[in-house]
């Protein structure tokens, strides 16, 4: 697993570099996800383009990163793949969460 951070104006984009967050990945995704996001803007966008496919483990993962940011800070998704949405949407965590369908999208989104 590697994640690579960086901060815009707005937010902290942590960009995930590799096809699929599952049972495998899912604790390494928590730790890597701490120590990017550790001290960071009140907003993060985490960038999962690369990602093709995601499990329960790994759905729980993001929502453990989620809830180690804290109350005062906002974790959004972009770039989900077709299947990662479908997941999300099925799961209703796309009630948690702010869904964008590009980085770009997300940058643009004003950050309510």
């Amino acid at each position: 697993m590697s994640l690579t951070s960086k901060t815009t104006d707005s937010a902290q984009i942590i960009t995930v570099h590799c096809d699929r967050i599952d049972a495998a990945m899912a604790i390494q995704f928590k730790e890597e996800m701490r120590q990017e996001a550790e001290g960071g803007a009140a907003r993060v966008v985490l960038d999962l383009t690369r990602v093709e496919f995601i499990d329960s483990s790994g759905l729980g993962a993001i929502v453990a990163a989620m809830k180690q940011l804290g109350s005062d800070r906002r974790l959004d998704l972009a770039g989900l793949h077709p299947f990662v949405e479908k997941v999300f949407r099925l799961t209703r965590m796309d009630t948690v969460f702010k869904l964008y369908p590009t980085l770009g999208d997300a940058l643009a989104s004003a950050a309510d």
